[in-house]
């Protein structure tokens, strides 16, 4: 089994509120995990239709039948059952404790908002980190393409299976099983080509337009399909840094991948050297940076707040976190080879905000760290060091 960073997180929270949802996409290792931090609970998952009649016909005799703490397995098949939670827990609150998880956000975040305020917390399990991968033992040290190129999911790793196999299975499964339930989708084909389009904007400024006019299909339907990918853990928006610096700033979203292993799968590469050549390696390392600060963050159950930051004459930085009074900005860069181009956006970004070297950090494919012109320069696997020292 794999170390997961969320583990002390999830321990104290447990302690704390009588019921937890962990939340994150399909096979990130949430049951897995559940199961190793609480062997003494009653697991039962929802995805078994067996259980799922029990307890749609009887809810409160089921868990009444049984002791107070629950491992509840893909709870948003049941969503009336947050009810007779609620009602377990205000009976009594100091026995019951429940453990939900699921891969579809929305619809439990929803739920849990309206019947189990104050009872519940929330946590996200996104795909490995590149340190969780390394420190399991028996594993050999991968370099970047290799690791960007096969991704996160741990079970291909633990049960050593075909990588492009998985792959198509899980998008097979996530398309035919999951959105039919999200939606009344009568042309899948149609979707599964949305999905490869977005995969082709990864990185990018999101156009919600020309996506749909390349998707054939209506602006409204591509922002619900949008919402659906990313309430399922596939896609994210990285939002805009609107503070004012006395410039127009752009205000278009970003889109990425939660996952480097599944977005190349999409794109249709078909090898890490493959991917360490191909047109898109810029924007496939820049999305793994950004997600693998995101689960330091998420691993503390903190929120992202991470955004980008660009103006209307071009000057970007990859990634912006508020710090109090200042930011901490991020350059991201798909090369091996340090150059000291790669400050550039720095020091125009200093001009004109007044900020510090010291809040800047330029991450890239090498395999040092140093500080440069008191600026700091971090290799692409040290980036656990680098989030708990900065974030």
């Amino acid at each position: 089994m794999f170390a997961r960073e969320l583990t002390p997180t999830l321990k104290k929270i447990a302690n704390s509120f009588p019921a937890v949802f962990l939340t994150g996409p399909r096979q990130s290792g949430k049951t897995t995990l559940l199961k190793q931090i609480f062997p003494d609970y009653t697991y039962v998952s929802l995805e078994r239709p067996d259980t799922l009649e029990r307890i749609q016909s009887d809810p409160l005799g089921f868990l009444q039948n049984h002791d107070q703490k629950w491992i509840i397995d893909e709870a948003q098949r049941f969503p009336e059952i947050f009810s007779y939670i609620q009602d377990r827990i205000d009976q009594n609150p100091k026995k019951a404790h429940f453990i939900l998880s699921g891969s579809q956000n929305f619809l439990l975040s929803q739920r849990i908002s309206q019947t189990l305020a104050g009872r519940a917390s929330v946590l996200e399990l996104l795909p490995l980190t590149y340190h969780e991968y390394r420190t399991h033992t028996g594993f050999s040290e991968m370099d970047v393409w290799s690791f960007l190129f096969y991704g996160g999911y741990p079970r291909p790793y633990q049960e050593e299976l075909n990588h492009h196999l998985w792959m198509g299975s899980y998008v097979r499964t996530y398309v035919e099983r999951d959105v039919r339930d999200l939606l009344n989708i009568r042309d899948l084909s149609k979707f599964s080509i949305f999905l490869k389009l977005c995969a082709g904007r990864h990185g990018q400024l999101l156009n919600l337009s020309a996506l749909a006019v390349d998707a054939g299909i209506s602006q409204t339907t591509a922002t619900e399909w949008l919402s659906i990918l990313e309430a399922s853990y596939i896609l994210f928006r990285l939002k805009p840094y609107y503070k004012n610096f006395n410039k127009r700033l752009v205000k278009m979203p970003k889109v990425f991948f939660y996952d480097s292993g599944l977005l190349c799968y999409l794109l249709g590469i078909e090898s890490p050297d493959h991917l360490s050549m191909h047109s898109q390696r810029g924007a496939v390392f820049e999305g793994f940076v950004i997600t693998e600060l995101m689960k330091h963050q998420l691993a503390k159950g903190d929120s992202f707040g991470f955004y980008f930051w660009r103006d209307h004459l071009g000057l970007e930085i990859d990634l912006l976190k508020e710090c109090g009074e200042h930011q901490v900005v991020f350059e991201i860069k798909s090369s091996k080879t340090f150059q000291s181009d790669f400050l550039r956006s720095f020091l125009k970004w200093i001009t004109a905000t007044e900020n510090k070297r010291e809040n800047c950090h330029l991450i890239y494919a090498g395999d040092q760290n140093f500080r440069v012109q008191n600026f700091q320069v971090w290799k692409w696997n040290s980036l656990q060091r680098c989030a708990k020292e900065i974030l």
